[in-house]
């Protein structure tokens, strides 16, 4: 939880402009996410799915009322895309089929925050992205039970979340060079 502090910190100064769209995504996933490894056995491993689904409801709903972002034409499809794929995913009874579509749908949620911030790299805080990459990492290896089921998704956000940092760094320092 930790994490999101220097993130809350960022926002209330100005600073970090997160994107509802991308925000309102990973809550959403989260909260799924989280019932699944609970009902999978995942025990303490699930913990921070379910409280991540608090924190990024909180931050969508800061975005949605600040309403800073411009929002694109791209980004209303990927979002549309990601809140279709939903109930598929849920429907689905295949479990490969089932992590395929979650690791969409969390990558479709972050192109609006990916594309803002190629744009505009100093509106997010990397130490937010750095700290939940490291925790989803943690978490998986705190699950009581490890299967490909518990520890697909926070295998997943922990390499989109590094990545992210990594391109978001190379970028600023694209920016401060030119």
């Amino acid at each position: 939880m930790f994490s999101y502090v220097p993130y809350f910190a960022g926002i209330i100064s100005g600073k970090v402009k997160p994107h509802a769209f991308s925000w309102t995504i990973w809550g959403i996933l989260a909260a799924i996410a989280f019932i699944a490894q609970r009902q999978a056995g995942a025990g303490s491993g699930s913990w921070i799915n379910g409280l991540i689904t608090f924190v990024c409801a909180a931050i969508a709903i800061i975005a949605a009322i600040k309403n800073e972002q411009k929002i694109t034409k791209s980004d209303l499809i990927s979002f549309v895309a990601a809140l279709l794929i939903i109930p598929v995913w849920l429907m689905t009874k295949n479990i490969f089929c089932a992590l395929i579509m979650v690791a969409t749908i969390d990558t479709l949620g972050f192109y609006p925050t990916l594309r803002k911030s190629w744009l505009h790299p100093f509106e997010e805080n990397m130490l937010t992205f750095a700290l939940n990459a490291s925790q989803y990492l943690t978490s998986v290896f705190a699950m009581n039970i490890v299967s490909w089921t518990t520890t697909f998704y926070p295998s997943w956000i922990f390499m989109v979340n590094a990545s992210f940092v990594i391109m978001v760094l190379w970028r600023r320092k694209k920016l401060r060079m030119a």
